[in-house]
């Protein structure tokens, strides 16, 4: 398949590296646009593919059109796209803006709205995703293979829930990427040095989310078989709880997802 790539920042070069690995396409079947040269500079040395600052040139001959640009320069990219658009399966990984959206400025009904996250960058992505019902079966297993390649993809018939995703699992890399260093710097604290402290929680993380992925049980089960009553770990759960862990949380996901509603309600470009 040719793919054309129009953003060439983490994400936008993250799926070419993806596909690329799960050879998907050739080198010589992806062209990257991008308005940096540095930025395309980096890409060619990195990827090997083809890199244009022209996005027309780009979809030119396109299978598929993958557009990795701000929320806000979507609706500048797309008008400036009008007429070199044609039968090319078109993906948008910009939160917030809805299919109606794109549909309306870009003239297309083969569209395909994502939202992955940065453990795509290791292949450890979670892409939730959903299309336009006129998108035909090849379309849609296209579009699945090249957001499998990312890691675990889901899609989601009902797009209002990409939003909600984009709360969840799209900023959710942030929040616990916040909590380990949180927990690395209480480490230092107490007196441990700052790479022990660092492979500690690093391992008890990725464990953790392992074990709770093979047990298939609620992590508040989980919880209690680390809870001894009267310990160390209830003790510092007590903490957590009166600190309001649990509701800073919740109110976290929730702004978060109110921001992605008003991305989709603000005009763009």
């Amino acid at each position: 398949m040719k793919v054309a790539v129009i953003g060439g920042g983490t994400m936008g070069g993250t799926l070419v590296k993806c596909i690329l690995r799960a050879k998907l396409a050739s080198k010589s079947d992806i062209v990257i646009s991008d308005v940096s040269p540095d930025r395309r500079e980096l890409i060619k040395k990195r990827y090997g593919v083809a890199v244009t600052d022209n996005n027309a040139e780009a979809v030119n001959g396109a299978d598929v059109v993958i557009l990795a640009v701000k929320p806000q320069d979507l609706s500048g990219v797309l008008s400036r796209l009008s007429g070199h658009l044609t039968s090319q399966l078109v993906i948008s990984i910009a939160a917030g803006i809805s299919l109606e959206t794109i549909s309306q400025i870009s003239k297309q009904s083969a569209l395909v709205r994502a939202m992955p996250n940065t453990p795509a960058q290791v292949g450890k992505g979670m892409t939730v995703w959903t299309s336009c019902g006129e998108l035909s079966s090849e379309k849609h297993d296209m579009a699945r293979l090249i957001l499998a390649s990312m890691g675990e993809e889901m899609f989601l018939k009902d797009e209002r829930y990409l939003d909600m995703a984009t709360a969840v699992s799209g900023s959710g890399p942030a929040y616990v990427f916040l909590f380990i260093e949180a927990l690395i710097d209480a480490g230092v604290h107490i007196g441990l040095t700052r790479d022990v402290a660092q492979k500690l929680v690093i391992e008890t993380v990725a464990g953790s989310a392992e074990a709770m992925k093979k047990m298939s049980r609620h992590p508040a089960e989980l919880r209690n078989m680390v809870t001894s009553p009267g310990g160390t770990t209830a003790e510092a759960l007590l903490r957590l709880e009166s600190g309001g862990m649990r509701s800073l949380v919740i109110n976290a996901v929730m702004a978060a997802y109110d921001k992605a509603q008003r991305l989709g309600t603000k005009k763009t470009g």
